[in-house]
């Protein structure tokens, strides 16, 4: 049984439409605003029902929404509805009557008002009461799929398997309580049709918008539909080691997949590599959801592949999850309220100025749940001014809120942190973290009674691989908590020492690099950074010992290029000399290669000595006379590096040595191709190279002609070499939607009941 009587009129509405599009089968219903007239929808024409019945003519749906559990419905409840359905009958807008209620009926009830609409001049009359409605949830995975807030109504174990319910218990143990209270806004239904038909969806959005929830309730209906177990995992290198081509059906799920506050150029590049298996995975079954804040996507946009993965740059799974109808923050709000942890009291004050949240421009849906818990209003005064600030400050609110906690909960939250937001339960402290809470004035026991006090609110707690770990509620609190930080030094430092050189790579800079969300390290603390660099040799997001020094080394270098001020590079280069000549011999793959970047940064502030300048250019020429890389012809940056006669020395020889031999580079290329490979990501760095020479030697017509024609054999081969199952239908699943006409009777209407 689903406690249906929590779901508030408009929400039950909305799950009688679903039932009635999935269940009985009828797929041209329009469902009313309002309940004028009787009719809560309509439509006209032949229904032919699932269950092989015909009907046709008129028809009238009436949901009865009753508020407390285990309600009966009585006759006196449908008095006034068979009033109205009298005049759409004479109006000849009413053949066939469906009443759909959350109440229990009895057969003589049932009965009853089965002979009174009948009376009235209705030809037939169907009515499912909430002991049917719960049946065709429990048995219908995909009705569950669509309306995902049941799952949070009910008892989970009831309806899925022993094995896919202990496979989903992890996920469920923290989703339970935010399950109940979702709202199915258009991204939701756009990025469910693009996993059920592209296997794929990325969700993009501002923090707090509504991508983990979105991605949870994919994963949990994957899990129920398909038995599809769930791995959240966070690289590609990952959902690669992960895929099992014995068990395709496997949903992997990555948060933050190009970053979580600051983008990440490293994941991105790490995508582009592995696209190749990764499309072939979901060509295999597998299904894959990520999720990525708006503005590092868009900066991770100009280092995807277009050839890679096609499907990342195209609209129909890029799910902008901010696009919210005014009717969908209406419901997120009703929803949390409704369910929240308020008084009723509480409740009857805020009623006359949700209509006014609900409006507001800055509206998220974390705004719904912070409003719902009285931790985040006991100070909160409630008119349009007082709301107008809580919504529109929503981080400065948090900083506040952090900075008015006491000692205990600062240094619980801190422990969060220190641990790159995973930290074990029961908690057991290092050194470091026992020096780090005292110097905040609090202890083990006190950050342990803390973090119970918080749970719910702040943090939760929640079981990952079989480790209890502790985490933020939200992630926007791990940023209020980083600005936090920036605003104290004593914190910072403490900050410092208690985090590894991985998580400080990701969080910090040294000195104002104005990089989003970043927490800048002051000069006066330059010289504990350089001590923690110097020690840094390999990182633990990779296993074997070769990736993981390779990965340090990469982190570092893309750390010092663009995240670190000319005072730091001055120090660090004068307590790391050898670091000039590392940068000055870049890798082939010049677009990702660190040692290019730093090199780049180096030379602009004057500190990369001619020698190792000249031994840089050098190993670039060298790649473009090859034919592997020409990427500096195209790159600006790099092009600066060169003095004017090195530049043009080295066009001269790309035209005498290169450009004769051109056509042999396809060959090779092709000599190199894996029929398992995606074939135009294959050739995606060939045309590059060839589009560069072309965009360079515009001016030389024939050039310009024999680099077309190669371009097209290009083409052929492709198309030759690509199968037709690997092309996808395009569709528009934007996330967009038009506004619904305003509801006449509110959605708030029972929300302090």
């Amino acid at each position: 049984m689903y406690d249906l009587h929590r779901l508030g009129w408009f929400g039950f509405q909305e799950l009688c439409n679903s039932i009635a599009r999935e269940v009985l089968g009828q797929t041209s219903m329009t469902f009313l605003e309002s309940a004028d007239g009787g009719r809560d929808g309509c439509f006209s024409g032949n229904w032919n029902n699932i269950s092989g019945e015909t009907y046709n003519g008129e028809f009238v749906i009436q949901c009865k929404f009753k508020t407390r559990q285990n309600e009966n419905l009585k006759f006196a409840d449908i008095h006034d509805e068979i009033g109205k359905a009298q005049k759409l009958v004479e109006s000849d807008l009413c053949d066939i009557y469906i009443l759909m209620t959350n109440a229990g009926i009895s057969a003589p009830m049932a009965a009853k008002i089965q002979q009174a609409l009948k009376d009235i001049g209705v030809k037939q009359v169907l009515i499912f009461g909430s002991s049917w409605i719960n049946n065709q949830i429990r048995d219908n995975p995909n009705l569950r799929r669509l309306v995902p807030r049941v799952y949070g109504l009910g008892d989970l174990s009831e309806i899925l398997d022993d094995r896919v319910y202990e496979q989903g218990k992890a996920l469920l143990e923290y989703l339970k309580d935010e399950l109940s209270k979702v709202v199915i806004t258009s991204s939701f239904k756009n990025a469910a049709n693009a996993i059920e038909k592209h296997n794929f969806v990325l969700l993009i959005g501002e923090a707090a918008a509504g991508k983990t929830t979105i991605a949870s309730l994919l994963a949990m209906g994957s899990l129920d539909q398909w038995q599809a177990p769930t791995m959240k995992l966070e690289t590609a290198e990952q959902v690669v080691h992960h895929w099992n081509p014995n068990n395709p059906m496997q949903f992997f799920w990555i948060d933050d997949a190009f970053g979580v506050t600051q983008y990440e150029s490293t994941l991105s590049n790490r995508w582009n590599q592995a696209m190749p298996k990764i499309v072939a995975m979901l060509d295999k079954g597998a299904k894959i959801v990520m999720t990525s804040r708006d503005y590092i996507f868009n900066d991770a946009k100009k280092d995807l592949k277009k050839g890679a993965f096609p499907l990342l740059h195209e609209s129909q799974v890029v799910i902008d999850v901010q696009k919210l109808t005014l009717t969908e923050k209406r419901q997120i709000l009703y929803n949390h309220l409704k369910m929240g942890k308020q008084s009723l009291s509480y409740k009857k004050e805020i009623k006359p100025y949700l209509e006014y949240v609900a409006n507001h421009k800055r509206f998220i849906p974390e705004m719904a749940r912070r409003l719902s818990d009285p931790f985040f209003t006991k100070n909160l005064y409630l008119s349009e001014f007082y709301l107008d600030i809580f919504i529109q400050k929503q981080e400065s609110f948090l900083i506040e809120l952090i900075s008015e906690l006491d000692k205990d909960n600062r240094a619980a939250l801190a422990l969060i942190y220190m641990n790159n937001e995973k930290l074990k339960s029961p908690l057991e402290l290092n050194e470091i973290e026992n020096n780090a809470i005292s110097k905040i004035g609090s202890s083990l026991s006190g950050c342990i009674n803390a973090l119970e006090v918080m749970k719910g609110n702040m943090v939760q707690n929640i079981n990952i691989d079989d480790e209890s770990l502790w985490k933020y509620k939200h992630p926007t609190i791990g940023d209020a908590f980083a600005k936090y930080i920036v605003d104290s030094p004593d914190m910072i430092e403490i900050y410092l020492h208690g985090s590894s050189v991985d998580q400080l790579l990701d969080h910090i800079t040294c000195g104002d690099m104005s990089i989003k969300n970043a927490i800048i390290i002051p000069k006066k603390l330059f010289n504990l950074i350089l001590e923690k660099l110097n020690s840094y040799k390999s990182t633990k997001k990779y296993k074997t010992e070769f990736l993981s020094e390779w990965g340090a080394k990469r982190n570092l270098f893309n750390f010092l290029a663009r995240r670190c001020s000319v005072n730091f590079l001055k120090l660090f280069v004068q307590d790391n000399p050898e670091i000039l000549i590392q940068v000055s011999k870049p890798s082939i793959n010049l677009e990702y290669s660190p040692e290019v970047n730093l090199a780049l940064r180096l030379h602009s502030i004057g500190l990369l000595p001619e020698e190792n300048r000249k031994t840089f250019v050098s190993y670039i020429s060298e790649y473009a006379l090859s034919g592997e890389n020409l990427y500096v012809l195209s790159d600006e940056d790099i092009k600066e590096i060169f003095q004017e006669n090195e530049y043009n020395e080295l066009l001269q020889r790309i035209k005498n040595e290169l450009i004769p031999k051109i056509s042999k580079l396809k060959e090779i290329w092709k000599s190199r191709y894996d029929r398992d490979e995606d074939a135009s990501y294959h050739m995606s760095s060939l045309k590059e190279n060839l589009e560069a020479i072309e965009y360079e030697f515009s001016e030389d017509a024939s050039i310009v002609f024999e680099v077309n024609r190669e371009l097209i054999e290009i083409e052929e081969w492709i198309n030759d070499n690509t199968s037709e199952e690997s092309s996808s239908e395009m569709e528009n699943l934007s996330g967009e939607t038009e506004e619904q006409e305003e509801i006449e009777r509110s959605i708030f209407d029972d929300v302090d009941m």
